[in-house]
């Protein structure tokens, strides 16, 4: 078996609105596809177009998925399955560019769906996709050295993906935590997801579980920059 290889995918950039800690500025927000041997996983899909709530308050700047795929060589016809770290948003845009395919969410987080306070339900594509519930106290394989992780806080069914690799454990965060800076330990509201967290003691469990899995690499949903075991 092959190491799976992360492609990050720069999808959307969001303004932050009022009562934000960055409101005013900008934020990026990625997707990741994974190439493994039996074809390629997307984790995140990305803000999608056409709400006119989401197009108010965070006035995104949406590239089409399928271009930036392409830009690395993949066809949306290579993607053969999908996850999503949770279901806000910006992060279940493009799930149904993907329809027929299977997805991966946390049972809490497909329980939460229909709130409208929670996502943009027609995203999420509930209706066209294939998802199966992860229950919170099991670890699910969905491709070869890839495994869907638990890791509540930011939402009460958020995970996060863990690769097995050569090196040693790649982690896709999510939001699990918000910047590689939080993870080298900043507790700046501008970087960290603490303050915005509605499960503080979830969230801190969560960032200790990822940390007792020794990562070399670690990636994040809305920070360009990945952390990399002695090289930050």
């Amino acid at each position: 078996m092959t190491d799976p290889r992360v492609v990050p995918l720069h999808l959307s950039d969001v303004t932050f609105p009022r009562g934000h800690p960055l409101a005013g500025s900008t934020g990026p927000v990625l997707g990741f596809a994974v190439q493994h041997d039996d074809g390629v996983l997307l984790f995140d899909t990305g803000v999608g177009t056409g709400n006119p709530e989401v197009d108010e308050y965070y006035r995104p700047r949406v590239r089409p998925i399928a271009d930036a795929l392409a830009e690395h060589g993949i066809s949306t016809d290579d993607v053969t399955a999908i996850a999503n770290s949770h279901l806000h948003f910006d992060h279940v845009g493009a799930n149904r560019t993907f329809a027929g395919l299977p997805a991966y969410a946390q049972t809490a987080e497909l329980e939460l769906a229909p709130n409208p306070d929670h996502t943009i339900i027609e995203w999420v594509g509930l209706d066209v996709l294939r998802f199966t519930a992860v229950p919170p106290h099991e670890e699910a394989e969905i491709a070869p050295g890839a495994v869907l992780i638990a890791t509540p806080g930011h939402t009460p069914g958020h995970q996060s993906l863990v690769l097995d690799t050569a090196e040693g454990p790649v982690v896709l965060a999510g939001q699990a935590l918000y910047s590689a800076a939080e993870w080298e330990g900043s507790t700046d509201p501008r970087e960290s997801g603490v303050p915005n967290a509605p499960d503080v003691m979830a969230y801190s469990e969560s960032v200790h579980r990822l940390r007792r899995l020794d990562p070399v690499r670690m990636h994040f949903a809305h920070d360009l920059a990945a952390w990399e075991r002695g090289r930050n």
